[in-house]
Order: structure tokens, then C-alpha cells, then sequence
């Protein structure tokens, strides 16, 4: 991708919930121990997870992937309180709570860097597959189709 699909609000709103998402694992970690099996699950598994499922989908239909509606919106939030809430409803596996916030969080971080808009959650797996799918994500859609009404006609078109 050549150009930035999301502007200076979008890159910014990605930042600061990113930070505030693994920055409370990091402050977390730091006051009450290390737990090494979030970090490996929220830096590598997860991200390996949806890299191989993007590879698999796209070998076998290259289209990009546009699940921006409500139901792509409402999978991917619902996801992701399925992972972070594992503390309230499943205390044995609570180690998911940190691994998701470690995992949305730096992949919030990448997406600002690399410009994509949608999910984060495809960040790596664009980045790494050098693709442009997009999933819904309910706080960067608002300020992401605003910036692309002011954006010029050929970069909308181009992303």
C-alpha cells in the first residue's frame, strides 16, 4: 500500500488506545509480575493465528476482504470482550485477558504506523501479506469515514 488509508485522527486515536491497551499490561505486569504465556500469546500466537487464517482465505479467494458492516463490527468487539473478560467468566484461563489487550493493542500501534484502516486485528497479517483487508472496528469507524469524506478522490479510490 503506497498511500495512508486513515489520516491524522484516525493515526492518532490509534496510537493512544494502542498505548493505553498494552501500556496497561506493560504497568500491570510491572507492579504484580512477569507473566511470560500473555506476552508469547499476545505478540506471536495470536498474531500467527490471523496470518495463517488470512493466508488460507486469500489462496483461496485474493479478493480483499471488506467485513466493515455491522456484523464484521459486532464479530470483532465481541471477540475481543471474549478474550479480554476470561478474568470475570473463566479465572483458569485468565492469561487471554492480558494476551488480548497485548495483541489489539500492538496491532492498534502497527496499523497507525503502516496507515491501514479498519481492524487493527489484520494489521500484522496486511503488513505481512501485503494486503489491504479491512474488519470493522466500532471506535475507528466514526473517525475513519470522516477523514475519508475529506480526503482527495484518488486516495479514497486507492485504498
Amino acid at each position: 500500500m503506497t498511500t495512508r488509508a486513515i489520516g491524522p485522527w484516525g493515526t492518532a486515536t490509534r496510537v493512544v488506545i494502542g498505548v493505553w491497551l498494552a501500556g496497561s499490561v506493560v504497568i500491570g505486569h510491572a507492579v504484580s509480575g512477569w507473566h511470560p504465556v500473555a506476552w508469547l500469546l499476545g505478540l506471536v500466537v495470536f498474531p500467527a493465528v490471523a496470518l495463517g487464517w488470512q493466508w488460507w482465505r486469500a489462496r483461496r479467494n485474493p479478493a480483499p476482504l471488506r467485513a466493515t458492516g455491522i456484523v464484521g463490527h459486532v464479530v470483532n468487539i465481541s471477540v475481543f470482550f471474549a478474550l479480554y473478560l476470561t478474568w470475570w467468566y473463566a479465572p483458569q484461563i485468565d492469561v487471554l485477558s492480558d494476551a488480548a489487550l497485548l495483541f489489539y493493542g500492538g496491532s492498534m500501534l502497527l496499523a497507525a504506523a503502516r496507515g491501514y484502516a479498519g481492524c487493527e486485528v489484520l494489521a500484522v497479517s496486511n503488513w505481512l501479506l501485503h494486503r489491504h483487508d479491512q474488519i470493522g472496528c466500532v471506535p475507528f469507524w466514526p473517525i475513519d469515514a470522516l477523514e475519508a469524506r475529506h480526503r482527495p478522490t484518488e486516495v479514497r479510490d486507492a485504498c
